[in-house]
């Protein structure tokens, strides 16, 4: 009989849930530690979802066709500054919620493996183990930890200082509007559609998702939008995160102390850059929030022959690829698949890294291309390049939030 044993998984959202559910499909048990003390709701809005993302959700033991994940759309539309449709492709997706896909995910844990306010304070490998220690005193033993926490992950901090996210030089902002908020000509043009309205030098774009009851029915979803707008660091960007104290933020900002100016100031450049159908979505939507997009790649996924490094704790894409999720998936298949495979621990791993690490590069290239002209400076002729072809509708279209021309 395979070998099995227990993992300690730190980090509780999607790629700790992914790892947690495929493991458990192995055999092993395992613990999630969750930094944050209260349940985790509402974040990341809109998912964009791929094929390789419901074979996933088939080997956690999810039947994705009766999951009800999210809501379907049949192709694109690109929208001019008058409102006119200037490109249409048909591409069927399933678009999906953070809160959607996280109450799947976690439903199917046993009672009492979830744990909730545990902050990782250190790690430490043994030689026939591994331990995590955090910072209320506690302490737990596994087989294998898993580091799915997030891009400022605190096990890649304590084994890799000095990779850090990288600021790329500009900002989404983004939102929900209740669908029946929304006029009958924008629900038409918007609402069954992965739409985009394409200013100069910046990205519009939205798609439906579930209510904030999870309805999928049409009338009772919502409509995600994301806003890409350069804004350089010592300008733009310190202007964005200075709070209604006044006080500046590095990358992020509470979106109840973004100042009101600057939510009217989006508003009103939303009215005199984007489609009238994006236009109004931003005027209805109650609460914008801004995210600095930033990228990270890490040069390991394996710690010690008892550490895995997965999702964004090992790398950062930027969001054009619509990869995050499905990529965090897949690296804890790819781990789970190695762990069941393989003689030991250590060898799963090296297994595991061969399979991702490479693909994690790719990924983070392809995203790279497909923002460069968004970035607030194009440095280099290769960024030119790309910033060139990926400003128009076609390649909009065919290439953002698709998982085709990623190659390890």
């Amino acid at each position: 009989m395979k070998e099995t044993g227990h993992a300690l998984i730190i980090g509780g959202s999607m790629g700790g849930l992914f790892a947690a559910r495929l493991l458990l499909s192995k055999g092993w048990t395992v613990d999630v530690y969750e930094r944050i003390s209260s349940e985790l709701a509402g974040r990341g809005a809109g998912i964009v979802t791929h094929p390789e993302l419901f074979d996933i959700l088939d080997a956690c033991g999810i039947d994705s066709e009766n999951a009800k994940v999210g809501v379907s759309v049949e192709g694109r539309r690109v929208f001019d500054r008058n409102g006119e449709i200037i490109g249409e492709k048909s591409h069927p997706q399933i678009l999906t919620s953070w809160g959607r896909l996280y109450a799947i995910l976690k439903e199917g844990l046993p009672e009492g493996c979830y744990h909730h306010g545990y902050n990782l304070q250190s790690v430490e490998v043994e030689a026939d183990g591994v331990v995590a220690r955090f910072d209320n005193g506690s302490e737990a033993r596994g087989d294998l930890l898993v580091a799915a926490d997030g891009i400022f992950s605190a096990v890649r901090a304590q084994y890799m200082p000095d990779v850090m996210p990288n600021y790329v030089g500009y900002v989404a902002w983004r939102g929900l509007v209740d669908e029946a908020d929304l006029s009958a000509d924008t629900r038409s043009a918007l609402c069954d559609h992965f739409a985009f309205s394409l200013p100069t030098g910046e990205q519009m774009l939205g798609y439906p998702v579930a209510g904030a009851d999870e309805s999928i029915e049409p009338g009772h979803r919502r409509f995600n939008f994301v806003w890409y707008r350069p804004a350089a660091q010592e300008g733009g960007l310190k202007e964005l995160l200075t709070d209604v104290d006044g006080v500046t933020h590095a990358l992020s900002i509470p979106p109840n102390r973004i100042r009101p100016a600057v939510i009217d100031d989006m508003r009103s450049a939303a009215q005199d850059l984007l489609s009238p159908q994006f236009a109004e979505v931003v005027a209805k939507t109650a609460q914008p929030f801004i995210q600095a997009i930033q990228d990270l790649e890490t040069p390991r996924m394996s710690i010690g022959g008892r550490i895995a490094l997965l999702g964004d704790a090992a790398f950062v894409a930027r969001p054009h690829v619509g990869m995050g999720v499905t990529k965090a998936a897949a690296d804890a298949f790819a781990l789970a698949e190695a762990v069941e495979a393989q003689p030991d621990v250590a060898s799963a791993l090296g297994e595991f890294e061969r399979q991702r690490l490479a693909y994690g590069q790719a990924v983070i290239r392809r995203a790279r291309h497909l923002g460069a002209y968004m970035q607030a400076q194009i440095l280099t002729d290769e960024e030119r390049a790309m910033a060139e072809r990926h400003r128009h509708p076609d390649a909009i279209m065919s290439e953002t939030a698709v998982s085709t021309g990623i190659a390890a």
